[in-house]
C-alpha cells in the first residue's frame, strides 16, 4: 500500500481523489435535514449524521422508511426494538404487512409505464422492456405458478443467467410469497445439489443453454441430472435463452411432475390479474448460499423489509439513484448483487442486464455480430448512458493491467455518475487508474458487505470524500468497527482487525435454512465477541482497519476459510469434498486455502494435498484434480496451485486449521494458539511461503 504509516500502523498521508461538487443537492443531504427537521436536531455532517443513525435504531429505520417510501399496510411504528439483542434477530416493523415484488413493479418514485424498466444485452442480443410489459410478463409468469398450486413459503429455483426471463420470475415467485434462489448455470451439478437439494424446490426454471466468449454450452443435460435427484420437484420450466439451441423438454425426466417449454407454462388455461400476497414485513424472500469451512454450503434466508429498506436506503440516498438513473452491474443470479441490482426497481431506475463475457460487444449495425473489445463495457455505457456502472474489483484490475484508456477511443461517458466495485478489495493504484481512465467527476465506490447481509458494510457516500484505496464509510444503521482477537475495539487506534458491527440492522438474515440452522446461524456470526452486557454482536469475517487520518475503510481479506478469487466467493469444504470423493485413493486429506499478499491484486486458492501412503502428487494428477473441480464446481473454484505437503495442522480434537496457514501464506504475523496439536508443521508451510 502507498504511503507511510504512524506508530499505531494508520497510513498517513492519503491521497485525496473526488469530492462531491454539491454535497448539500443530494439526497443524502436532503435526508439529512428531513431529520433534523423531524427530530429537532442540528446535524450538520455526515459523522454526526451516522453516529445517530446507530445510537437511534428505532428512530433511523422509521426515518429511512418515510424517506424512501415502502407500499405497505399496517403501521411502521415501531420499526425494531432498539434494546433487543442482536441474537436471537430482532424484529423489524411487526406491525406492518408488504409484498417485495410489488415495491419492485410499482416503485413509489414515479415512473412512466411506457418508459424502459429493463434493458437485457447479450453478446449477440438487445431487449427493451416497459415498465408496464415487465408487468405483464410477471403477470404471466405468476398465472403458471397459481396454475401448479403454489403457495406461500414455497421454493422457486433458477438455474439461470442474468436474463429479463430469470428476473421475471424471481418477481413472480416473491409475488406469491415463495422463496427464490438463482445459481449460475456454468456451476456444476455436484455443486447445485449441494445447494437445491437442502431446501427442496418446487419449481426449477432454467436456462436451454449458455453463452460466452462468443460460443454457446448446453444447459440441459445438466438440467436433467439435476432434476432427477430433486424429489421435491413438482415442475422444470426451460428457458429458450439460446434460440438457436433445440430444446428437447422431453429429454427432462422430473420424478414427480413435468417439464415445461416457457411458452406453455405461461399460457395456463385461466390466467388471473396480476396479485401480490401481502405478509409480515420480515417474511422470507431469498435465499443465497455461503459456505465456511466445513459442511455443505449454508442456506442464507433473507427477508422482504430487509432486502427492500436496506437496498432503497443505499441507492436513493447513498447512491444517489433515481427514475432518471441507469443501473448496471455486472453479475451472476448467483451472487448478492444480482439481488442488489434487481432493487434498483424500487427507485424507479432503469436496469441493464448483461449476460456474456465483458470483453465482447455487439455491433449496433449487425446485431448477430459480436466483437472482441476491451472496451465492450465503456461502448454499453456510452450506448445506453449509464449513470452507475458496477464490477468487480478484478475487472478494474484487468483494465488497468491492459491500460484501457477510453478517453483515447472517443467513448463519451458523461452519462456516468458512478462506478461501484467490489467482490474483492480495489488496490490503490486501480483507484488512481479509475480517476485517470473514467471521467473524474465520477464516485468510485469501493463497497464492501456480502452474501451474508446482502448489501453493505461500507458504502458510497456523496457527503465524503475519495481517497486512494480507502471504502469513504460506513453505511447510515451499520455500527461497524475493528475488533482484536481479544474482543477489544481497536478502530480508533487505526489498528487491523476483525470487522464487526454491534448494533442490530435490518439486513440480518432472518433465519438459515433447515433444521440445524439456528445453531449454525450463531456459529457464522454470533461465537466471537460479546458487547459491554454480554450480548454476541456480528462478526464478519473480514480483515479490516479504519483510517484515522480520513475515517475510510481499508479491506485487508477474509479473516476465516472462506475463499473469494476473483470475488467469487465459496468455502473451501466445497473443493475438500470433490478431491476427496473423487481421489480418495491417492489423497489422505487436503487443506485449500485462499491467499493474497499486499503485493498482489487478487486472492490465489492454493490446494495442500497430504498423500495417502505410496503415492506421491505428480503432473498428471493434479491435471485430473483441476479438470474434476472444474466440471463438479465451476472454472472459479479451480486452485491456481495445488502441491503436496507433509502435514496438516490440526486442532488437539482434530480439526484441521486453515487461519493460521492463511496468515503465513498472507504474510501476517502468526499467533499460534495451544489448541494446534502440532504446531511444528506450520515450520514447513513458513518455508513454502517463502519459496514461493
Amino acid at each position: 500500500m502507498p504511503g507511510t504509516s504512524d506508530a499505531n500502523g494508520a497510513l498517513l498521508g492519503s491521497k485525496l481523489l473526488w469530492k462531491h461538487p454539491s454535497p448539500r443537492s443530494t439526497p443524502m443531504h436532503k435526508y439529512l435535514r428531513a431529520v433534523n427537521h423531524t427530530y429537532n436536531l442540528h446535524l450538520s455532517t455526515y459523522q454526526e449524521l451516522h453516529r445517530w443513525s446507530i445510537e437511534n435504531i428505532d428512530m433511523f429505520w422509521q426515518s429511512v422508511w418515510n424517506f424512501v417510501g415502502v407500499r405497505a399496510e399496517g403501521s411502521a411504528l415501531p420499526a425494531v426494538d432498539p434494546d433487543a439483542p442482536m441474537f436471537p434477530r430482532p424484529t423489524f416493523f411487526k406491525n406492518a404487512r408488504l409484498n417485495f415484488a410489488e415495491n419492485l413493479l410499482f416503485p413509489m418514485q414515479d415512473v412512466n409505464p411506457q418508459s424502459s424498466a429493463i434493458i437485457a444485452v447479450t453478446e449477440t442480443t438487445r431487449e427493451t422492456v416497459t415498465w408496464k410489459e415487465l408487468r405483464e410478463k410477471v403477470r404471466l409468469c405468476q398465472a403458471g405458478m397459481i396454475a401448479l398450486g403454489l403457495e406461500a413459503g414455497d421454493r422457486v429455483a433458477g438455474y439461470v443467467a442474468n436474463h429479463t426471463n430469470a428476473l421475471v420470475a424471481m418477481l413472480a415467485a416473491t409475488s406469491l410469497g415463495c422463496l427464490w434462489t438463482a445459481v449460475s448455470p456454468d456451476t456444476g451439478v455436484h455443486a447445485v445439489l449441494e445447494r437445491l437439494g437442502q431446501i427442496e424446490p418446487t419449481l426449477l426454471f432454467a436456462d436451454n443453454a449458455a453463452f460466452y466468449n462468443g460460443r454457446s454450452h448446453p444447459v440441459l443435460p445438466k438440467v436433467s441430472d439435476i432434476a432427477r435427484d430433486l424429489s421435491s420437484l413438482q415442475a422444470v420450466v426451460i428457458f429458450p435463452t439460446v434460440p438457436s439451441i433445440q430444446t428437447d423438454i422431453n429429454s427432462i425426466q422430473v420424478p414427480s411432475g413435468r417439464a415445461y417449454d416457457y411458452k406453455t407454462f405461461t399460457s395456463p388455461p385461466t390466467a388471473s390479474e396480476l396479485t401480490f400476497k401481502r405478509l409480515p414485513a420480515d417474511h422470507p424472500v431469498y435465499i443465497l448460499y455461503s459456505s465456511g469451512t466445513t459442511g455443505a454450503p449454508k442456506c442464507i434466508v433473507h427477508g422482504a423489509i430487509g432486502t427492500l429498506l436496506q437496498h432503497k436506503k443505499e441507492h436513493i440516498i447513498h447512491c444517489s439513484i433515481s427514475p432518471q438513473s441507469c443501473l448496471f452491474y455486472f453479475t451472476t443470479c448467483t451472487w448478492m448483487m444480482w439481488h442488489w441490482l434487481v432493487s434498483g426497481l424500487a427507485s424507479g431506475a432503469t436496469l441493464v442486464l448483461y449476460d456474456g463475457s465483458p470483453f465482447r460487444y455487439v455491433d449496433p449495425n449487425n446485431p448477430t455480430t459480436s466483437l472482441s473489445d476491451d472496451l465492450a463495457m465503456h461502448r454499453l455505457i456510452e450506448e445506453y448512458r449509464i449513470t452507475h456502472f458496477g464490477t468487480s474489483a478484478k475487472y478494474l484490475s484487468i483494465l488497468e493491467q491492459k491500460s484501457v484508456t477510453p478517453t483515447a477511443a472517443g467513448l463519451d461517458l458523461d452519462s456516468l455518475e458512478a462506478i461501484y466495485s467490489t467482490g474483492s478489495p480495489l488496490a490503490p493504484s486501480t483507484f488512481s487508474y479509475v480517476y485517470s481512465a473514467f471521467p473524474s467527476s465520477i464516485n468510485l465506490g469501493s463497497i464492501t458487505g456480502g452474501t451474508d447481509i446482502i448489501s453493505l458494510f461500507g458504502a458510497p457516500n456523496p457527503m465524503l470524500p475519495v481517497f486512494e484505496g480507502e471504502i469513504q464509510g460506513p453505511g447510515l444503521g451499520m455500527a461497524i468497527a475493528a475488533y482484536d482477537y481479544t474482543g477489544v475495539d481497536v478502530s480508533i487506534k487505526g489498528e487491523p482487525g476483525d470487522l464487526v458491527c454491534t448494533k442490530p440492522f435490518i439486513c440480518q438474515p432472518v433465519a438459515f435454512w433447515g433444521p440445524e440452522g439456528d445453531e449454525k446461524y450463531q456459529h457464522s456470526y454470533f461465537d466471537k465477541f460479546k458487547n459491554s452486557k454480554g450480548q454476541p454482536i456480528w462478526h464478519h469475517g473480514d480483515f479490516v482497519r479504519f483510517s484515522t487520518e480520513t475515517g475510510g475503510l481499508w479491506m485487508l481479506g477474509r479473516s476465516d476459510g472462506i475463499l473469494k478469487p476473483a470475488g467469487v466467493r465459496f468455502g473451501s469444504a466445497e473443493i475438500y469434498n470433490v478431491v476427496l470423493e473423487h481421489f480418495a485413493q491417492e489423497v489422505a486429506d487436503a487443506l485449500c486455502i485462499g491467499r493474497r499478499r499486499e503485493t498482489d491484486t487478487d486472492e490465489s486458492v492454493i490446494l495442500f494435498l497430504k498423500m495417502t501412503e505410496g503415492h506421491k502428487l505428480t503432473a498428471d494428477l493434479v491435471g485430473k484434480i483441476k479438470s474434476t473441480i472444474k466440471h463438479q464446481l465451476s472454472a472459479r473454484h479451480v486452485p491456481a496451485v495445488v502441491d503436496e505437503c507433509p502435514e496438516l495442522p490440526v486442532t488437539t480434537n482434530g480439526k484441521k486449521i486453515e487461519g493460521a496457514v492463511k496468515q503465513i501464506l498472507c504474510g501476517l504475523n502468526v499467533k499460534t494458539s495451544a489448541s494446534v496439536a502440532n504446531a511444528e508443521c506450520l515450520d514447513w508451510y513458513r518455508e513454502w511461503s517463502r519459496l514461493h
